[in-house]
């Protein structure tokens, strides 16, 4: 994990810290929370999606920037985001929350 110095701001002024990137979900966490950091993004359950085939052009795959076309197999997550199937399931494999609406 790659050391990362960022600045913090409190009432008495700004400060830099250092920090880890965490390679779960890429957020800066201080050191001494890491290892906790960790065990919930690595325990933290995948989110559950409805699969559907497309009725009609829907826009744009945001995680493989292709068309998502009328025909093509999609999972549409709780926050009504739509990807094609099998990019989420890949997303999924390295990420536990929405490409668009990463949670806390």
């Amino acid at each position: 994990m790659a050391g990362v110095r960022w600045r913090v701001a409190d009432r008495a002024g700004s400060y830099l810290c250092n920090g880890l990137k965490c390679p779960i979900c890429s957020k800066l966490v201080l050191p001494d929370d890491i290892e906790c950091h960790l065990v919930m993004c690595l325990t933290r359950p995948r989110i559950s999606y409805n699969e559907d085939v497309l009725t009609e052009d829907k826009g744009e795959c945001v995680i493989c920037f292709e068309d998502l076309q009328q025909g093509d197999t999609i999972a549409r997550l709780p926050c009504l985001c739509v990807y094609h199937k099998p990019c989420i399931d890949q997303w999924f494999d390295v990420n536990r929350s929405c490409p668009e609406h990463p949670i806390d």
